[in-house]
């Protein structure tokens, strides 16, 4: 990044004969248009600071990760979740704050939950680690003989009457279960209203575990991660992507298969069926296994925890994140309906037209219910200023946390809603239990011009 002493000096050296900018977003390397010596989020650069500036930054590499739900992060983050539905499936009006820990032939839960549901955690958790796929010490861990730890008590009763007043509380007085800050992101350069590396991020894991469970690869085993790098054009504040750069995966294996074989069976069954032919070339960089081995895997080879991969749950780096976790909170946690809330009116935005990108930040104090402050930025891709669709945002959307409960269904467990989160993303999934990705219709004045 440029520091701003430099760029006030190159602006000042420009003649004023020089190419000026398209806009402040186009020059930097960067989706975000913030003062480089400030950091992420903080000021946006004002484009009198960029005139006669004569860069070439037409276009620049963003790179997401994800990982599948053999990682040991995940296998705790479902874990977790499999707690939750099973409370709220049982109670709706469950408290739930659930966190899993695993190490070699062991998994631990803890924490504080407060529910009339009768669980037997034991069964949760080594059902969940087999319908994953850790079914012997071979591949990290075996379900049915590990040793399963449980350690939880209730919810504190400072936070309780603070935030439902034990239960007394109508919903749309209840107050916020911690405080925090939350985003929503939207972008208009996939079908999903996501960003691409992300998506093609997540789906490549997906996609690793479905050849693996349909024995298509019956070498693989249930850890794995992908990351992909795009190259990506900013016309003006839209993402538009141009061609991937750079695929990777590390997939975890057996003893049986040859580096070969893996590379070949990850290009045919992986890659082909999820990157569309048209971002690869000849110049896109593949590299598969880049270790050479990576036979021992899950909790064997790394511990896990819940709530370690937020980046991979949200939006691969894109936008911004509160760094509150997802998984295994009830909805009365901001950091969860928070953010599914702020996804819903930031997808909304794009989708309604009134922008081709946006992020909505919402903020929360602990026992109130009225949020402390709504944030709109389109990154200057906007119909109408922000601060209209600010308005349309507050009209539209209610950002209390018993009414967000409400709106979106959040009380409704079972079926495994909340474990189909746990992987694979909690956002821009076709599917009716992800109900803050249905989007709301936005009236709104067209101007003339749009």
């Amino acid at each position: 990044m440029i520091p701003l002493l430099l760029l006030c000096c190159i602006i000042k050296g420009k003649g004023q004969g020089q190419k000026q900018s398209q806009s402040h977003s186009t020059l930097l390397h960067s989706p975000h248009s913030t003062r480089p010596d400030l950091g992420f989020l903080s000021l946006p650069i004002l484009r009198s600071e960029m005139e006669g500036l004569d860069l070439d930054l037409d276009t620049f590499l963003f790179t997401s990760e994800s990982v599948n739900e053999g990682h040991p992060d995940k296998l705790c983050d479902q874990i977790s979740d499999a707690v939750l539905d099973a409370c709220l499936a049982a109670d709706p009006d469950s408290k739930v704050a659930c966190e899993t820990c695993t190490k070699t032939n062991m998994v631990m839960v803890f924490g504080e939950i407060t529910t009339k549901a009768q669980l037997d955690y034991e069964k949760i958790v080594r059902d969940t680690c087999r319908a994953i796929g850790f079914v012997s010490d071979d591949v990290g861990l075996d379900a049915d003989n590990c040793k399963v730890l449980v350690n939880i008590e209730q919810q504190s009763p400072d936070i309780a009457q603070g935030v439902h007043g034990h239960f007394t509380k109508r919903p749309e007085d209840i107050g916020a279960g911690d405080q925090g800050h939350m985003f929503g992101y939207a972008t208009d350069e996939t079908p999903d209203l996501m960003p691409l590396s992300h998506v093609l991020a997540t789906k490549l894991g997906a996609r690793l575990t479905h050849v693996r469970k349909n024995a298509t690869c019956p070498w693989l085993r249930p850890d794995g991660k992908t990351q992909v790098t795009v190259e990506y054009r900013n016309e003006q504040g839209v993402m538009v992507p141009v061609r991937v750069h750079t695929v990777l995966i590390s997939t975890q294996h057996d003893e049986t298969v040859t580096n070969d074989e893996i590379a070949a069976d990850l290009k045919e069954h992986v890659i082909k069926p999820v990157v569309p032919e048209q971002y690869l070339d000849e110049k896109t960089i593949f590299h598969l296994n880049p270790s050479g081995r990576f036979v021992i895997g899950g909790p064997h080879g790394d511990a896990g925890l819940t709530g370690r991969k937020i980046i991979i749950d949200t939006y691969g780096g894109w936008g911004a994140h509160g760094g509150g976790a997802f998984s295994g909170k009830d909805p009365t946690k901001v950091d969860r309906s928070g953010a599914y809330i702020a996804r819903q009116a930031a997808k909304s935005i794009v989708a309604n037209g009134l922008a081709r990108r946006c992020i909505v930040q919402v903020s929360y104090a602990i026992g109130v219910p009225e949020p402390l402050s709504v944030f709109v930025d389109t990154y200057g891709t906007g119909k109408i200023p922000d601060k209209e669709i600010l308005k349309i945002v507050k009209e539209n959307f209610d950002f209390r946390p018993g009414m967000i409960i409400i709106n979106l269904d959040l009380k409704r467990g079972g079926n495994s809603r909340y474990l189909k989160t746990a992987a694979y993303g909690h956002f821009g999934r076709d599917d009716p239990d992800f109900t803050w990705e249905v989007v709301k219709p936005l009236k709104w004045d067209k101007p003339s011009s749009a």
